[in-house]
């Protein structure tokens, strides 16, 4: 396995240690039966993870999502593109975003609408690229969209933290502002999106 499909699939395996930090166990788990002899261990765990879980999940998600498309850089700089990147690359750019945007839901963070929205853009965007690839047609990622990756990363990461630091010096709920200017961006990225590169799908 060369070195971009390395990166990728260590992406991927950080989503579900990124999950394990960003939603501790429930006080229900640690209280079953079978984990009797856990029990001191786990309840530690839970709190530590209580403690410390939403830094160390930001810092999960934020070097996951901000090595976005460094894998497929390094496979066409290598001359290593392959079947299998080309398959898990898309997946894993998503994944994380995804991932954080249904834990800050179950959290109840965010509201169901603005993770609804990114992600059927997400979605929308994928499916215009993997018609455009059957083509033989690449589509450069826009700076527009590009805005919207890092709105999106700066929103995600102010929500995991719960407005820390700026919840020290103000009661403004400023992750709110950042996440609906990201889902605004992330509307008007997606209409940019479909209305410069609509011929892809062919109606006939």
């Amino acid at each position: 396995m060369n070195l971009p499909n390395k990166i990728t699939l260590s992406r991927v395996f950080l989503v579900p240690i990124f999950m394990i930090f960003v939603l501790p166990f429930p006080g229900w788990f640690t209280e079953v039966g079978a984990f009797e002899f856990l029990r001191p261990q786990m309840s530690a765990l839970s709190r530590f993870l209580n403690l410390y879980g939403n830094y160390i999940a930001a810092a999960i998600f934020i070097v996951a999502a901000s090595t976005d498309g460094v894998d497929g850089y390094i496979a066409r700089k290598r001359k290593e593109v392959t079947k299998f990147g080309k398959f898990l690359d898309p997946v894993a750019d998503k994944l994380i975003v995804t991932a954080a945007l249904i834990a800050l839901v179950q959290r109840g963070d965010i509201n169901g609408w603005a993770a609804m929205i990114i992600i059927f853009r997400e979605l929308i965007v994928t499916g215009f690229r993997l018609v455009a690839a059957g083509e033989g047609i690449v589509i450069a990622a826009s700076k527009l969209g590009k805005l919207k990756t890092m709105l999106q990363i700066i929103a995600i990461t102010m929500t995991l933290l719960k407005n820390f630091p700026f919840d020290r010096i103000t009661d403004v709920k400023i992750n709110k502002y950042a996440m609906l200017i990201a889902v605004l961006v992330t509307i008007y990225s997606g209409y940019d999106y479909i209305a410069k590169n609509y011929e892809v799908i062919d109606y006939n």
